[in-house]
């Protein structure tokens, strides 16, 4: 729950930094808000507001491509499984381990995705999970008959090749995320948009009140693209529907 932990915290900073702004210009000398002092300190803080916004697009821009890719790539998982399945079945009935392996295997992911949807930690799932690797050890140990079982073994070893790599991939990738540095200078910005608005804003609730609200749906943004940079665990994560439905195509 990082993404939703800095989330939240993204929208205290920003409503505590308007509030902050509204008691101090009630300290101020009234000639530090002047209409002149009012228009420098918007022409100034409207360079801040643009750099922040070519960051958030910079930021859900990259979070959209991490997520399709995940999606992409669990597709292309899966349909790689059933592949291997279907190749391992014209091998013959020597390959029946190897596949009952494989099924298994899809299994425990599946099982896996539930466990970090409900709170468990994706790293550490992804850690534990050695792949298809066990299978692979299975076809190598075949010992084959003829040309068709030895291209039939070289394809699944490809197959089986690509999954695995497919895999390692993942785990590399799972704990990337967005760049820390980054997020608090766009944090930083934000925090300044935010006074200045407190402090050129007329002090009445009905203004405050919807600048904190900005400031939750800020908070909000930076949330979205927060979990969506982790695309194997959160409340937005890839789904394993076509791992389920690899599933149900596998050992026929």
């Amino acid at each position: 729950m990082m993404a939703l932990q800095t989330g939240a915290i993204i929208a205290l900073l920003l409503a505590g930094a308007a509030l902050a702004g509204a008691w101090i210009s009630r300290l101020l000398p009234q000639h530090h808000l002047s209409t002149e002092s009012k228009e420098a300190i918007r022409l100034a803080t409207a360079v801040v507001g643009t750099l922040s916004a070519l960051a958030l697009g910079f930021l859900v821009a990259s979070a959209k491509t991490t997520f399709d890719d995940a999606e992409t790539e669990l597709k292309t998982s899966a349909a790689r499984l059933v592949l291997l399945d279907r190749v391992l079945a014209q091998y013959g009935p020597e390959t029946a381990t190897a596949r009952t392996r494989l099924t298994s295997l899809v299994e425990a992911r599946i099982e896996d995705s539930w466990t970090i949807a409900n709170g468990a930690s994706a790293q550490q799932s992804l850690r534990d999970d050695i792949g298809v690797e066990p299978v692979q050890r299975l076809v190598r140990a075949l010992v084959t008959q003829d040309d068709v079982q030895r291209l039939l073994k070289a394809r699944a070893l490809d197959i089986s090749g690509a999954i695995a790599e497919a895999h390692w991939l993942v785990f590399e990738s799972s704990n990337e995320g967005l760049p820390t540095a980054f997020l608090v200078v766009l944090a930083f910005w934000l925090t300044l948009i935010f006074l200045t608005f407190g402090l050129l804003s007329p002090q009445n609730a009905t203004v405050m009140s919807i600048i904190i609200v900005c400031a939750v749906s800020v908070g909000g943004a930076v949330f979205i693209v927060n979990d969506m940079a982790h695309p194997y665990s959160g409340l937005i994560s890839v789904s394993d529907e076509p791992l389920r439905v690899a599933l149900s195509k596998m050992g026929r």
